[in-house]
């Protein structure tokens, strides 16, 4: 396969028509539609299914488009290396909530390392080229490249007793918890078994779990939050929880799309490579 059959394979693929994306990419339908003969030949499959008014995707033409799309970046990329030296490579990242300081500086000493001369933009939210954010948050049209795996403890405030031993709900001497919730967060569902009855009366609402380790500290209640904010929060220390293994991931959200932008490309094969 070459750059030009992957551009033409793109172009397909996300107009679904092999007239469109001629007219898109510049070249004539016989052209385009050889291109896309040679690579189908050259992979073994089939990629595209030809109908009356445009073309159906094979599940191998799905597998196929990420990996093109990061190709044909790279490609790109490499080119304007040598055209544009002495300029800065742009990337912008959002940062969602509730994502450790570590984990997100740990993500931006990366992206210096690997990517020559760049201006990296952070915002808060979903903004931007990729987003640092929970799987749970993740787009239904959006890729995830996981940096981070991590497990949920029961965070305490640092004045009540040094934990020992990994926390269950027989440790509470009358065998309820004043719980500090976070009912409209996307793992709340997750957390209601071990919650239990308690949940029904809780101490206190927090929109996410970095007000709700606020709220522990002060004494309000306890939470069971992710291990890496609990470790940042002031005024707070963590009990593994026995017998549940209950985790979350933490990675970059990007749409295909954005692997045109040669810069997060290189981010991207720098977090894939660890």
């Amino acid at each position: 396969m070459d750059y030009r059959q992957l551009r033409a394979f793109v172009a397909v693929f996300e107009k679904r028509n092999i007239t469109a994306a001629a007219q898109q990419i510049h070249l004539t339908q016989p052209a385009l539609s050889g291109s896309i003969k040679l690579l189908e030949e050259s992979l073994g499959t089939t990629l595209f299914i030809r109908r009356a008014r445009g073309v159906d995707v094979t599940d191998d033409a799905r597998s196929l488009y990420p990996q093109a799309r990061r190709m044909i970046a790279e490609a790109d990329n490499l080119a304007l290396r040598f055209r544009k030296r002495g300029e800065r490579e742009r990337l912008t990242i959002g940062i969602e909530q509730d994502v450790a300081r570590k984990t997100v500086q740990s993500l931006v000493a990366t992206a210096n390392a690997c990517v020559p001369d760049l201006q990296l933009h952070m915002l808060t939210g979903c903004e931007g080229d990729a987003r640092l954010a929970s799987e749970d948050l993740r787009c239904e049209d959006e890729l995830f490249l996981p940096v981070l795996s991590e497990r949920f403890v029961v965070a305490l405030a640092a004045g009540q007793p040094a934990p020992e031993t990994a926390w269950t709900p027989a440790s509470e001497p009358d065998g309820k918890m004043s719980w500090v919730i976070c009912p409209t967060h996307s793992s709340h569902q997750r957390l209601m078994s071990i919650y239990g009855p308690a949940a029904n009366s809780p101490a206190a609402h927090a929109s996410n779990f970095l007000l709700a380790l606020d709220l522990v500290a002060a004494g309000i209640g306890a939470a069971i939050v992710p291990e890496s904010l609990a470790q940042e929060t002031l005024g707070v220390h963590a009990r593994q929880l026995q017998g549940v293994d209950l985790r979350r991931r933490i990675g970059l959200c990007y749409p295909a799309q954005s692997l045109d932008i040669g810069s997060l490309t290189l981010l991207r094969n720098a977090l894939d490579s660890d």
